[in-house]
């Protein structure tokens, strides 16, 4: 093979100002590799390995030597390879500032706002914002900010971190924190925080501020790199090369050789293709094209402007906003800005700030990528250039599209958009007009989403003096992104329109031409639903030029006339603007009232959460964050990929280095003693690895292990698995199979719930029933930021210690002594703590501590795991799916008597926790007096992955079951739902009837006063008018809103701690909880200070900084339990408070004995002459709650108000508004973000997240792709939070109440409104037609998408309206 005449060079950059030198680098290495496995900078996660989550995010500073100045971009590190990074400085969160150096402003703002929970996606938010802070001090334009201030305006603070996930918080304090920069930021807007009390000045506040002096923004790029600005370096490792050609001529050469010698090639320019490809290809050589002048070129002249194919996204959305462009007219301009903000819709601005244009094309061209940017340059008729060896040319976008995939020497050097020229013959007197616009249908609005369809629309139309109307002279309809191989234009349409007066009749003709020209590809989802989004597109684009202007009359639109000239040369001249400007500027902001302080301090005070400047510098440290051990080894599963099958052998693809693949681990390899157990739980255990029958997707067959992760992912995702499937019964894939064949999981009698009331008596009382409705309940998938990991170290005599990531290392303890055949005190298992869990990080968690252990056992070494997404997201199993049937009886008033269900429970193959779920579903299902209750629940096994807990398992459906039947009454009653909640609130007599002992005092109960309270508060009359009086004014718009209530029971489990007092009176702290963002250490600190403050010496009222929670030590501390069910924080904090009664009975006698010899004697004084006076300073104590405090109920209700778009079915939380009790609560800051942070998640399992299947149960959403949880502009517009402390129950720890799940269920309002706008578009539906009156009892389907919002009102409603609009009122059918 001939050697390129490049001369091998190094690899130099810089790391928070340190210099990097690499001469022998793997071209396929990330920035992300690099980081985390060879520099001490571990803020940078690993959350999903596709650009979708932000959690990698770091800032990318280059120098201009020509123009001598320096660009910096957020850049996601998984996916930018490190040779492109030569002479680059990266910038980590660490790099901003830490705890050494001190923390930088944004850090303290952070935490200041309480926008950190578990904090694992915190230094990516941090790295987000610090990238718009720096590039918004460039924009010197702008006016001076004021003292404390950035350039940077609020929306764009606050947009900086739209493509960021968090599943903790709910965003909305990061939001605020980020807001807190903006020069133009209204203080008032700002949510609770920790530098300012309600009602101080804004002088007051700033003064309070952490300070940030915008001047001093970074640390500057290092000099040392500036002399390392060398083009054209050759990096070189020992099989594959990386190339930077800097001319056209020098890479054909390159291409000409590499075919020649058959040597695969991959150009690159930001590798962010890799996000959605997973290209897993090794090839010899990278050919990097950002050096080549041509590429990069942007050229404007009189013609049009010429894009190079390798200028980023996000450069092209600048160069198209910017005012200068030569002889293009203000109507062309705006045209340029719509394409400019379309883009801005792509990915998120760290994939914008890399991707390239020409990549995006050609992924479009060569893989059929479903690309947004295609779409909206061949409706401007784009031209493109193309170099294919030596030859040139330049064709049409359409053209380029419609060839063969691009061959390996052919290259797309640049676009052009053209100046469009008006069509003169069309419109003589000049008066045409250029209309242009561009559409996306997406879960999420501003971007980081692929879309069900996407559209771009350019017309030239005139007003016609004739008729009054508006004629088309040309039309350009592009559609894409409907599963064909790339966008088309609708042509038939087109040639339609041309040279017609636009009217009713002809639009209607066009729309259902439409469905010739859009025809979703094969295998695609959703086609009606696509069909019928392409239809509102091209009817929202026209409609505005047709329509007449409307009134309402009794209630309903009706038509006007006196269309004239002057009328269609007003809405030409209106209609580019209207739409333009018709957009939100802020995402997100709301009220938070709290009650703080009391008798306890510091307990009651919002105190920030412990650790949150180090989560939000990253120098918190995780499991994967522990420096791995030398000779330290990787794993990853091999997992069965069907749902029932005999495993015949397991081999590696032999075109792997199979030198660096160190052991398959199975079954056979547990010892002799072991067991084959992966978890347990009190009902069952789940065995560690398949046997010889794989029984479910996703179980456990083998453990790869190989020196590095990569290698182990590659290895086990490329592994050669035989099944077989002879003699084995079919498997059982839905609750309706397992019924039929008995397969259920029984539940032991003392957790089956009882019947209330006589469901005989109950129904004869009804004056109404319901027979036989129907709801199913999906699943739904944790996405804890962290995915499933662990560390085994094997130590002397036989003794393993394990480090993971688990809310249950005790019962992770005990599984690895099974499995691997040795006494318990031969383990170990250290917990800091976990990067989410939601239930996921509990029983599911416990496999993969075990398999590193086994593996660690077999092999002597050292072994982690990290597992990828993908795999993580087909072996969680997460929420349980169900199907329920309900009979209900009723009075004519709304007042229910008798409610009869079926539930059938989906549990998957093994047990788990799965027994337990017919309690928790009663235990919310209750919510409501029913009068009669009854009930018939199977657990059913099935071949699917186990379903284990996630937050609020069963009590998140049973309160949606609740919900479910209070609407479906409603609707069979006509009476607003609101009215039939109110009827069937439960009294004191009912409560207690239905909960028994957990039901409490009288005094209680607060759901009542919370409920009224909530009615004034929310404005919910005056806003239920106002929203009807929306619904009768606007047709394509409909809202909805809703209130509804939550009953949420606990349980208080045992729990250990443990209370130490050093020499230098600092204290330290274990306790049997778990860190798992809900704040457990905070409150834990909080209650240790309290507790020791009763020894009343000097000092003590001050310890809260004395205190330091360590992390959980199963060897320690024993009997640790699990961390769930939202009461650990409270029970770990009365086990610390035991604790230290028993210091401070201990140190009272030499108290007191010291300030008789002394007077005053502060507590480091006491402290000493308590260790030189031999008094024991380490208390233990075990917490078992009594009876009387064990159950209890917690309260609450939301009011919640949304918007549908009738012509896309997307859904807005306009607003809500919540009132939680907390009884006393231990930190409102705390508790505060778990109410936000939940009813976020909830509205995620309500409204968005699909967690999809095939048909033979092997997850389709396996990646932040497709499965989409909330992000910043999904979550409610204005966020009203009210805490009330109730504290009546003395009982309980210091009167406090749980926080951590029971707002999720209130996120059942979002849904509950979002119906009752669908409702009101249903109606419209009939006042346009003569049929029937719709059904009012429908249901709306979890999650309750786009589409399944569509569906309900009609997939055809822009074609009944234009019906309408013609006078035709035969509308056969019903939506």
């Amino acid at each position: 093979m001939e050697e390129n005449p490049q001369k091998a060079g190094a690899l130099v950059f810089a790391v928070n100002g340190e210099r990097f030198e690499l001469t022998n680098v793997d071209p396929s290495t990330t920035l992300l590799e690099f980081l985390r496995t060879q520099t001490r900078f571990k803020s940078v996660k690993l959350g999903c390995g596709e650009g979708g989550c932000g959690a990698c995010v770091v800032l990318i500073s280059k120098y201009d030597l020509v123009l001598d100045q320096v660009e910096d971009y957020t850049a996601s590190s998984c996916l930018t390879l490190l040779c492109s990074i030569h002479g680059c400085s990266i910038t980590t969160s660490e790099g901003l500032g830490n705890s050494k150096d001190g923390y930088h402003p944004i850090h303290e703002r952070i935490a200041g706002f309480h926008g950190t929970q578990c904090g694992f996606c915190t230094p990516g938010m941090c790295v987000s914002l610090y990238g718009t802070l720096v590039n918004a001090e460039k924009k010197t334009d702008r006016p001076e900010p004021p003292s404390g201030f950035s350039r940077v305006t609020v929306a764009e603070a606050e947009k900086a971190i739209a493509g960021n996930l968090c599943r903790c918080t709910g965003y909305r304090p990061i939001a605020d924190a980020c807001k807190s920069f903006a020069a133009d930021v209204d203080m008032e807007d700002l949510g609770f925080n920790s530098f300012w009390r309600k009602g101080e000045s804004n002088e007051v506040k700033l003064s309070r501020f952490s300070k940030y002096d915008h001047s001093k923004n970074g640390r500057g790029f290092p000099m040392f790199l500036k002399e390392e600005i060398k083009p054209g370096v050759l990096l070189a490792s020992k099989n594959q090369s990386w190339y930077n050609p800097t001319s056209l001529e020098e890479l054909q050469s390159l291409l000409k050789l590499n075919h020649i010698n058959r040597i695969t090639t991959k150009l690159v320019v930001s590798n962010t293709g890799m996000g959605y490809y997973k290209d897993t290809d090794g090839y010899d050589k990278y050919i990097d094209l950002r050096g080549i002048p041509e590429l990069s070129i942007i050229r404007k002249d009189p013609t049009g402007i010429e894009i190079g194919a390798a200028v980023t996204i996000s450069k092209a959305i600048e160069t198209l906003k910017q005012e200068c462009i030569c002889d293009f007219s203000s109507e062309k301009k705006l045209i340029l800005d719509k394409i400019s903000d379309h883009m801005g819709k792509i990915a998120s601005e760290f994939i914008r700030n890399t991707a390239s244009i020409g990549g995006n094309l050609v992924m479009a061209q060569r893989k059929h990528f479903p690309s947004d940017i295609v779409t909206i340059l061949l409706a401007v008729d784009t031209m493109v250039h193309v170099m294919t060896g030596t030859q040139f040319e330049w064709l049409t976008l359409e053209e380029f599209l419609d060839q063969p995939p691009l061959h390996s020497e052919s290259l797309l050097l640049s676009i052009k958009i053209p100046s469009w020229n008006s069509n003169t013959s069309a419109s003589p007197d000049h008066t045409s007009k250029f209309m242009f616009e561009t559409y996306r249908a997406a879960l999420r609005p501003l971007g980081n989403a692929l879309h069900y369809l996407n559209a771009a629309f350019f017309a030239e139309v005139a007003p016609c003096k004739d008729s009054g109307g508006v004629m088309i002279a040309t039309c350009r309809l592009s559609f894409g992104g409907y599963g064909t191989k790339h966008a088309i234009r609708a042509r038939k349409v087109e040639d339609l329109l041309v040279g017609k007066l636009l009217n009713f009749s002809i639009l209607y003709e066009a729309i259902n031409l439409l469905a010739t020209d859009v025809v979703p590809g094969d295998g695609t989802s959703k086609t009606a639903y696509i069909s019928s989004l392409a239809s509102g597109f091209l009817f929202e684009f026209f409609n505005p030029l047709v329509d007449l202007p409307v009134r309402i009359t009794n209630g309903y639109l009706n038509r006007n006339s006196g269309f004239s000239f002057t009328r269609a040369h007003e809405l030409l001249e209106d209609h580019e603007q209207v739409r333009h400007d018709n957009i939100s500027t802020l995402l997100s902001s709301g009220k938070q009232v709290i009650q703080s302080g009391g008798k306890h301090h510091p307990i009651g005070e919002p105190i920030i959460k412990a650790g949150a400047a180090l989560q939000a510098s990253g120098e918190a440290v995780f499991v994967d964050d522990i420096p791995s051990p030398i000779n330290c080894l990787h794993g990853a599963f091999i997992y069965s990929t069907k749902p029932l099958a005999r495993i015949k052998s397991i081999k590696l693809n032999p075109e792997l280095q199979l030198d660096r693949m160190r052991e398959i681990i199975s079954s056979k390899d547990i010892p002799t003693g072991g067991e084959n157990i992966g978890s347990k739980t009190i009902f069952s255990s789940e065995p560690l690895f398949a046997d010889e029958v794989a029984k479910c997707v996703g179980e456990r067959l083998a453990l790869v292990v190989a020196d590095t992760q990569k290698l182990a992912d590659t290895a086990a995702n490329s592994a050669i698995v035989e099944y077989d499937i002879e003699n084995l019964d079919p498997p059982i894939l839905s609750l309706e199979e397992a019924v039929k064949r008995s397969s259920f999981f029984e539940v032991p009698p003392f957790l089956y719930p009882k019947h209330v009331g006589d469901i005989s008596k109950g129904m004869a009382e009804a004056d109404h029933r319901i027979h036989s409705a129907e709801i199913k309940l999906p699943s739904q998938y944790y996405f804890y930021m962290e995915t499933q990991t662990a560390l085994a170290v094997p130590e002397e005599d036989n003794c393993m210690v394990v480090y993971s990531s688990s809310q249950c290392p005790e019962y992770t303890h005990s599984i690895i002594a099974r499995c691997l055949g040795i006494l318990e005190h031969n383990v170990r298992v250290i917990t800091r703590r976990v990067g989410g869990g939601f239930g996921g990080k509990a029983i599911k968690s416990m496999a993969v501590a075990t398999t590193c252990a086994l593996a660690a056992q077999k092999l002597q070494r050292p072994v982690r795991m990290y597992m990828n997404r993908k795999t993580d997201m087909i072996m969680a199993g997460g929420r349980h799916p169900m199907k329920i049937t309900y009979n209900v009886g009723f009075k004519t008033n709304g007042k229910i008597t008798a409610l009869e269900l079926e539930i059938l429970i989906d549990a998957g193959i093994y047990t788990d926790i799965s027994p337990i779920m017919p309690h928790n579903i009663l235990g919310s299902l209750r919510s409501y007096d029913w009068g009669a209750l009854s009930f018939d629940i199977k657990v059913c096994r099935t071949n699917h992955p186990s379903r284990s807990a996630m937050r609020g398992p069963g009590k998140v459906q049973g309160s949606f079951i609740a919900e479910a039947v209070i609407e479906h009454v409603a609707s069979a009653l006509s009476i607003d739902a609101d009215a039939i909640r109110s009827i069937n609130l439960h009294t004191n007599k009912s409560l207690g009837y239905f909960f028994d002992d957990s039901s409490g005092e009288h005094l209680e109960y607060t759901l009542p006063s919370i409920w009224n309270q909530l009615a004034v508060s929310a404005t919910l009359d005056q806003r239920t008018e106002m929203v009807k009086e929306f619904n009768k004014t606007n047709i394509w718009k409909k809202r909805g809103i809703s209130r509804v209530p939550v009953i949420f029971p606990v349980t208080m489990r045992p729990t250990p701690g443990k209370v130490s007092i050093l020499w230098d009176g600092s204290i330290v702290v274990e306790v049997g909880g778990i860190e798992i963002g809900q704040g457990l250490w905070t409150k834990v600190k909080q209650m240790t200070a309290f507790a020791l403050s009763a020894i009343q010496c000097d000092g003590s009222r001050d310890l809260l900084d004395k205190v330091r929670v360590v992390q959980a030590d199963t060897l320690s501390l024993v009997q640790g339990g699990f961390t769930a069910g939202s009461t650990t924080s409270e029970s770990s904090c009365e086990a610390v408070r035991l604790s230290c009664n028993v210091l401070v009975e201990r140190l009272m006698p030499l108290k007191e004995r010291l300030q008789g010899e002394m007077g005053n004697v502060n507590w480091e004084t006491l402290i000493l002459q308590a260790h030189y006076q031999n008094v024991n300073l380490a208390a233990t104590s075990f917490f078992v709650p009594s009876i009387t405090s064990m159950n209890y109920i917690n309260y609450g209700a939301a009011v919640s108000e949304v918007e549908i778009d009738l012509l896309t079915g997307e859904t807005t939380v306009l607003q809500v508004d919540i009132i939680y009790d907390c009884g006393q609560s231990l930190n409102p800051a705390v508790d505060l973000g778990q109410i936000e942070g939940a009813f976020v998640q909830g509205l995620g399992f309500f409204m968005q997240e699909e967690y999809t299947i095939n048909p033979d149960g092997l997850v389709l959403a396996d990646g932040t792709w497709n499965y989409k949880i909330p992000t910043l502009d999904t979550i409610p517009r204005r966020f009203n939070v009210e805490i009330i402390n109730s504290g009546h129950h003395q009982h309980r720890v210091l009167s406090s109440k749980a926080s951590g799940e029971p707002p999720l269920l209130l996120a059942a309002s979002v849904h509950c409104a979002t119906r009752a706008a669908i409702k009101e578009a249903r109606k419209q539906l009939i006042s346009w037609s003569d049929v029937e009156e719709l059904d009012s009892t429908f249901q709306l389907e979890v999650p309750a998408t786009m589409p399944v919002v569509k569906e309900l009102y009609g997939l055809d409603i822009v074609e009944r309206y234009l019906k309408w609009k013609m006078g035709k009122h035969s509308i056969p059918g019903s939506a």
